[in-house]
């Protein structure tokens, strides 16, 4: 299937009701809504567990075990809107400058086929953008597996519903599409990881599901929020400097103790860097532009449904195009039933026939003129995909040899300040570093040192704890230096 970078999302009827239906790790979350009047009206609520896997159990059982949940809530909808699971999702960055729709279209096929590792053709894309200066524009690519779309819609089928469109739950949350919002990180607490999403210019900039943030050893979970705290910063390093500098709240979505612990340990990190951390318990009363029902809680169910029931179009649509009204008709009247119009078809069937002929004697003299030539091409793909895969391995820099040496130096020898891990992101030249110093005029001594050497720039002590010997960690921006 041919990716489609266009968004063609088709409203084919306008819905009164629909059912909002969420996967997140073996937890399944629904809500049927109602559209009257200008407002909203929750019909059914439920959430549940699955005992199988929607990828790799039958779809038959999988289909089976969904619809016990549905008869269990009294759930006779058959619409639906399915939030995927974010960790399907994978994603590509680029930078487009100014273009006509056309090209961009294919310069953002070939971004995709350099920045995805598996063939695009096996995927399901769809793309975001946001403004950059000069008319350019930061574009996020993301996709998912057919195989996955495929599983997911022979589960629905037999769980007797009909998709009408697999989008992201986060970005139903938090909405893209409000330029005048400014930029956002949202942060969504799931089952088994939280989901992140920056938006920046009313399109969606980044995407990620931090695995390892929560951990369920003991049936509770336990939410580690450095993880969080971390990658976060790690993901907002990551962007352009303008749309970074655009970022100028954090919301968490979540249950609230957890999102409240999120938020506590946010705040210590960001609101130094004029960023607002806020916690969100209900909706804004304008949020979809209808009235509410009191009861409603954010959900990634509710906000998928609430939604699409009032045209606000995802940032992101999997669900593969279906066929339109017009290749049915030709599908269902292709047999003998225009027997009349057949023999006028037949006559002109010959002239194309005809065309055909030339058509093919054209193509047989270009495959002769390939066959001369595939050979050569072949070597120099061959050539080309070789150098691709060992560019990686030819960096003469020694950038990490670098950082450590000068880290080493930076130490002193008497060991009262001592490293634990070191990480050294490739991508933004950010360095991490966590160990312990015997007590805090070692380590100011050894901060004092570091900020002097060559290449060493943005120091900044983002933690320290304990007392005599205390817990540091510390992150700077490696720039390079020439070595004499």
């Amino acid at each position: 299937m041919k990716p489609d970078f266009k968004f063609n999302f088709k409203w084919r009827k306008k819905l009164t009701a629909l059912l909002g239906l969420t996967l997140d790790g073996s937890r399944l979350d629904g809500v049927v809504l109602r559209r009257t009047n200008g407002a909203l009206q929750v019909l059914q609520k439920f959430s549940g567990q699955l005992t199988l896997d929607p990828l790799t159990a039958a779809p038959e059982l999988v289909g089976r075990e969904i619809r016990n949940h549905l008869d269990a809530a009294g759930v006779r909808e058959r619409n639906c809107v399915v939030g995927v699971p974010l960790k399907w999702v994978l994603t590509a960055q680029t930078e487009l400058p100014p273009l006509p729709e056309a090209d961009m279209a294919s310069l953002l096929q070939m971004e995709a086929e350099r920045g995805f590792h598996s063939d695009v053709m096996a995927l399901q894309i769809a793309n975001s953008r946001s403004p950059l200066a000069t008319d350019k524009k930061f574009v996020l690519l993301a996709g998912i597996p057919n195989t996955h779309i495929g599983a997911l819609e022979q589960v629905l089928a037999a769980a007797k519903l009909k998709p009408v469109s697999f989008a992201l739950g986060i970005s139903a949350l938090q909405f893209s599409g409000d330029e005048k919002s400014g930029g956002v990180l949202a942060l969504a607490i799931g089952e088994r990881n939280v989901g992140l999403q920056i938006t920046t210019g009313g399109g969606v900039t980044a995407l990620r599901a931090l695995e390892g943030a929560i951990e369920n050893e003991t049936g509770r979970r336990t939410l580690l929020a450095d993880v969080v705290t971390r990658e976060a910063r790690v993901t907002l390093g990551q962007l352009p400097g303008e749309l970074r500098e655009a970022v100028k709240r954090i919301r968490i979505f979540g249950p609230r103790e957890l999102a409240q612990q999120l938020a506590d340990e946010m705040e210590l990190r960001f609101e130094p860097m004029g960023l607002k951390v806020e916690t969100i318990s209900a909706y804004a009363p304008n949020e979809f532009g209808v009235a509410l029902p009191p009861e409603a809680s954010p959900s990634p169910a509710f906000s998928l449904a609430a939604g699409f029931l009032t045209a606000q179009k995802p940032a992101f649509e999997f669900l593969p195009p279906k066929p339109t009204v017009i290749e049915q008709f030709i599908t269902k009247y292709s047999s003998g039933r225009l027997r009349t119009t057949g023999a006028v078809a037949a006559g002109i069937a010959v002239i194309i026939l005809g065309l055909f002929l030339i058509q093919q004697i054209q193509l047989w003299r270009l495959r002769l003129q390939w066959s001369h030539m595939q050979a050569k091409v072949t070597d120099l793909q061959n050539i080309q995909d070789q150098i691709r895969q060992d560019r990686p391995w030819y960096d003469d820099s020694f950038r990490s040899l670098a950082i450590l040496r000068q880290l080493t130096l930076a130490f002193p020898e008497d060991g009262t300040v001592t490293a634990k891990t070191i990480e050294i992101h490739d991508n933004d030249g950010t360095v991490n570093c966590s160990g312990t110093a015997s007590d805090n005029q070692a380590l100011l001594a050894m901060q004092a040192k570091l900020r002097t050497m060559a290449g060493i720039t943005d120091l900044h002590l983002t933690q320290v704890r304990g007392k005599a010997p205390m817990q540091f960690t510390f992150d700077f921006q490696y720039e390079g230096a020439d070595e004499n």
